[in-house]
């Protein structure tokens, strides 16, 4: 749940990429009008002049003449990787350099801390048609450099070098072991066979402290104040009225469980969902100071204790 009152997230196309976040394509693709799915495999959106050495699968060295110029949704495949094959609906894992067009300084890489970036997912909805088109169907190892010319205040046009080191798919539902010992005065859960919750309120009424209750215990990574989890969830307030439901849309979000990140959430998440596994179902009952206070947001009255049922289906 987002602080913007669950907007559906911004598709990439819409987006402008910073260089703290270009490792992240869901949030570095071009809305040009060359960016069509079918200019993104034409010879005039590859980029010419660039070459990459080095072992598959390890930082490569990327060589071009300099000063050059790049357009958005342009590309290029710089190596060919040798594992497994990119699907639709995979989420991928990619270290990354950019590399200032300019002069050929490094502007930004993730190989030297190994910190991948793991938020992109491969899905036509949310990536421009270039990235899309040319990430799914690559093998894993691949390097594919994207031409990306930054609308903020740096001004930088640069090539970004994705490499693609892994893949997985994000689950559909909470998947592992029903808990049993959940407390008899806490709200009441069933689901669909779809995994869609309902509730049954229980006489649940305002809460002046969180209640963060494991309702299904999954077997995946634990999470921490570092990580981007993607949910399904929905939310009632404490007399049953639901506000929202991502079950119903037919949507995921993807929730910082930190501060000042892009996806941000009501502290209440946060600090409910730090400590859960990836697979887990949990109960929130999150007191009105931990969401939206004394401000009404929406539907939600001002000064309600909200409860939400969350999914976690990944984590990066």
């Amino acid at each position: 749940m987002r602080k913007s009152y669950f907007q559906p997230l911004l598709k990439a196309a819409a987006l402008a990429c910073s260089l703290a976040m270009c490792v992240s394509l869901a949030a570095c693709s071009s809305s040009s009008s060359s960016d069509s799915k079918d200019s993104s495999k034409s010879s005039a959106n590859q980029i010419a002049g660039v070459t990459a050495k080095g072992k598959l699968g390890e930082k490569p060295t990327i060589s071009f003449n300099t000063p050059m110029t790049v357009s958005d949704g342009s590309y290029v495949v710089l190596q060919k990787g040798d594992g497994a094959t990119i699907e639709d609906g995979d989420r991928v894992c990619a270290q990354g350099i950019a590399l200032n067009v300019k002069d050929g300084t490094e502007l930004m890489d993730t190989w030297t801390k190994n910190t991948p970036d793991c938020s992109l997912k491969v899905d036509s909805s949310t990536l421009s048609s270039t990235y899309y088109n040319q990430i799914k169907g690559a093998k894993i190892n691949t390097t594919i450099g994207f031409g990306v010319n930054d609308s903020d205040s740096s001004g930088y046009s640069y090539i970004l070098a994705m490499t693609f080191v892994s893949k997985s798919k994000d689950l559909e539902k909470a998947t592992g072991e029903e808990v049993k010992d959940v407390p008899a005065n806490l709200p009441k859960v069933t689901r669909a066979k779809n995994g869609k919750p309902s509730i049954d309120m229980n006489g649940q009424g305002s809460v002046d402290s969180l209640i963060s209750q494991t309702l299904i215990k999954g077997t995946g990574k634990e999470l921490t104040d570092k990580n981007t989890v993607v949910v399904k969830y929905s939310g009632w307030l404490t007399d049953g009225t639901q506000f929202d439901s991502s079950w119903t849309k037919n949507t995921t979000l993807d929730a910082d469980l930190y501060s000042g990140g892009q996806h941000s959430v009501i502290t209440g998440w946060q600090k409910g969902l730090i400590g859960q596994t990836v697979g887990s179902q949990v109960l929130l009952v999150i007191p009105p100071d931990e969401a939206y206070g004394d401000k009404a947001q929406g539907s939600i009255p001002a000064n309600s204790t909200l409860v939400f049922v969350i999914d976690i289906l990944a984590a990066y």
